[in-house]
């Protein structure tokens, strides 16, 4: 089988346009947002102009139906601006995909209009106090009434789950069938009983919003089941299968910035009278960040390409994952150690990364999660 990653010049032109508005729109400012906790909403109706806030949806109504791999290279761009910023159309592109995979005409109609159209934000609810990796494990609830269905309750940890206007929501509808009672909605912010509990302080990524979504008795008409009853476990490990291979090269973009920012320094501070870019230990530390960050770009792209050739990509991208977001959390916490105390302050924004690099090692299935998909599939 041959592997073709290169780029196509369409790419390659909106790797151009993306780069401009990162150098433009998101350096400038990604140290205030992350030191105020504040939502960048100017950004991201700048990035939603440009057509990188929503990287989905039917060409009929201006959505964006980009590859796989075009996705992910757009991504390691915003990423390298600011892992936090970057948090916010990662959030989006998640929470689209159950809606690309089991949607409906009408629903995609729903759901694209409002963010590729309106710059609205959507959100991936799924997570629960009780229930992390373990999504079998979820307890909200919903049952039919009639023509309708009634949906109660809380999830946690929420990517854009506060400033989001539509959810996409998995719940149980059947307690005794284990993972094959449950079931996706779609959940529109202001309908009555949807609200928001606390916005969770993080150790990084302080630029996007991370909340609580509660839902109490919220009536779902039955036009919004996503998929089948009871389909709601298969179409999230798919979505999960489409979305590593994004915090793949999200991982990258982040590492990428932090050695560039180490070799820079590396060539201009000196010490015993000469650079340390000079001394073999410091060479040894960039060349092995070089090393990590290609082979992490290469196992995003070779999982995104097969998922763009619809091929089985379950290992994969678990692999994408795992590797990248463990890599980045060596690559930054190496290019702080070659920066030294100015690495550990915030007069240069490596401290910033390395905290937002953490991030990518608990989302969407934490590392030890990946290790044992990956160890699942080789012993098949």
């Amino acid at each position: 089988m041959s592997f073709e990653f290169a780029p196509t010049q369409e790419q390659v032109e909106m790797l151009k346009m993306v780069r401009k508005f990162v150098k433009k729109e998101i350096i400038p400012v990604r140290a205030y947002y992350d030191e105020e906790e504040e939502f960048p909403w100017p950004v991201f109706q700048k990035m939603a102009e440009i057509g990188v806030l929503c990287m989905s949806g039917p060409e009929s109504i201006s959505g964006y139906p980009w590859d796989n791999l075009t996705r992910c290279l757009v991504m390691e761009e915003l990423a390298r601006g600011c892992g936090g910023i970057a948090t916010t159309p990662m959030a989006n592109i998640l929470a689209s995909e159950p809606i690309e995979i089991a949607g409906t005409a009408e629903q995609k109609k729903w759901w694209f209009s409002g963010l590729c159209l309106k710059g609205e934000m959507g959100a991936y609810c799924v997570t629960e106090p009780g229930a992390g990796s373990d999504v079998a494990g979820l307890s909200s609830s919903v049952r039919r009434e009639g023509n309708h269905y009634v949906l109660n309750g809380t999830k946690c940890f929420i990517s854009n789950g506060g400033v989001a206007s539509k959810y996409v929501v998995l719940a149980r509808l059947n307690k005794s069938a284990g993972a094959k009672g449950l079931t996706f909605f779609l959940v529109d912010r202001h309908w009555d009983g949807v609200s928001h509990g606390k916005k969770e302080k993080k150790m990084g990524n302080r630029a996007s919003d991370t909340s609580e979504v509660i839902f109490t008795d919220v009536k779902v008409p039955e036009e919004y089941l996503l998929g089948e009853e009871g389909g709601g476990f298969k179409i999230a490990m798919n979505a999960f299968n489409m979305s590593r291979p994004v915090i793949g090269a999200m991982a990258v973009g982040v590492s990428q910035f932090a050695m560039e920012t180490a070799r820079d320094y590396a060539r201009e501070r000196k010490q015993f009278g000469t650079p340390i870019a000079n001394m073999q230990a410091v060479q040894f530390m960039l060349a092995e960040m070089d090393m990590r960050i290609e082979a992490a770009r290469l196992l995003y792209q070779k999982a995104a390409w097969m998922l763009d050739k619809g091929l089985e990509v379950v290992r994969n991208s678990a692999l994408a994952k795992c590797f990248g977001a463990d890599m980045a959390q060596r690559v930054t916490s190496d290019a702080v150690q070659i920066l030294g105390g100015y690495g550990y302050t915030r007069e240069y924004p490596l401290e910033k990364a390395m905290r937002d690099a953490k991030l990518l090692q608990i989302v969407e299935g934490t590392s030890q999660i990946q290790k044992m998909i990956i160890a699942r599939e080789i012993l098949k």
